[in-house]
């Protein structure tokens, strides 16, 4: 069997306090990285010196500020590996986060993609949760693998997979090939950009492989745009869902369900955190387009739920 060799791209702003960790989990696999990059996406901080610590080991790449999906697609042109794996300077691999997936793409070439769990972590590391144990998807996948560390998720899960996807960034393991051809990230998006990419990638995969037990810890901030701006963060994430409507129009109807429902619950965080704005018209407005589009009693209880939150 041929091990599958990983290029392993960081992107990073202004990251000093915590890129050593992040690079150390990934020098530290016990499966090595074919290379590790580390694209600056305009730090004024101390990261470039940090990284320069690690010398030969880190190709290290400065670009002026052009956001997250800018930074990791740059790695992703520069990456020799056949594989692509990706972390969040904040964030960290396990010892043997490449080495579970490299060992299951050895087994089953026929993976069009992997994934699998992380935990959720405070600052303090102390641990929140789990990822799949969060998820119908998630929860589904640990029941068939009955304690087994491997299970294939298949079409008929991509529906609930979509909807509300377990694993994250720093977990997906996809062929350099593949996400070339998707053009990578989308830019210009704050958040969600991951989902998007993750949406596209379901609609080109057949069988994709799952590692059921932790593999990287996922760094839980108060301070970060999701928490500190919910409203915004809400609009950019429908924001980033809403052009994929065309793209999947040769989808699986199984990829198309999913998106509209994952479309649909975006609408109604929005409109959650517009009614906490006192914002009831745009409210009721986020979740009328659901409804317009995709007329049933899921979308009308959305909102009947958000007409209630208007007048109460």
């Amino acid at each position: 069997m041929t091990a599958a060799d990983f290029s392993v791209i960081i992107a990073v702003r202004d990251g000093a306090s915590t890129i050593g960790r992040a690079i150390e989990s990934v020098l530290s696999q016990s499966h090595p990285a074919r290379e590790l990059i580390v694209v600056d996406d305009g730090s004024t901080d101390d990261t470039a010196s940090v990284v320069a610590r690690y010398g030969k080991d880190v190709r290290y790449l400065f670009q002026p500020n052009a956001g997250v999906s800018a930074a990791r697609n740059r790695g992703a042109e520069l990456a020799s590996g056949t594989w692509l794996a990706f972390l969040d300077a904040d964030d960290w691999y396990y010892a043997d986060r490449l080495r579970w997936h490299a060992e299951f793409i050895a087994r089953d070439r026929s993976l069009d993609f992997l994934t699998g769990d992380y935990e959720y972590r405070r600052p303090d590391g102390t641990l929140i949760s789990r990822s799949m144990e969060l998820t119908e998807a998630g929860r589904a996948l640990l029941e068939r693998a009955r304690g087994e560390r491997e299970v294939i998720m298949k079409a008929r899960d991509m529906t609930a997979f979509i909807e509300n996807h377990f694993g994250d960034t720093h977990t997906l393991s996809v062929p350099r090939d593949a996400f070339m051809g998707l053009k990578g990230y989308p830019l210009g998006r704050p958040v969600c950009e991951d989902v998007n990419l993750l949406i596209r990638l379901c609609a080109i995969s057949r069988r994709v492989g799952v590692v059921c037990e932790p593999m990287a810890v996922y760094l839980i901030h108060e301070g970060s745009a999701t928490r500190t701006d919910p409203l915004r963060s809400q609009q950019w994430s429908v924001e980033a869902l809403l052009p994929l409507g065309a793209a999947l129009a040769g989808a699986s109807d199984e990829v198309r369900l999913g998106y509209r429902r994952r479309l649909r619950r975006a609408r109604l965080n929005l409109a959650y955190a517009l009614v906490r704005r006192r914002m009831r018209l745009q409210a009721l407005r986020a979740v009328l387009r659901s409804f317009g589009e995709d007329p049933g009693l899921a979308t009308l209880r959305d909102v009947a739920s958000i007409a209630r939150g208007c007048f109460q």
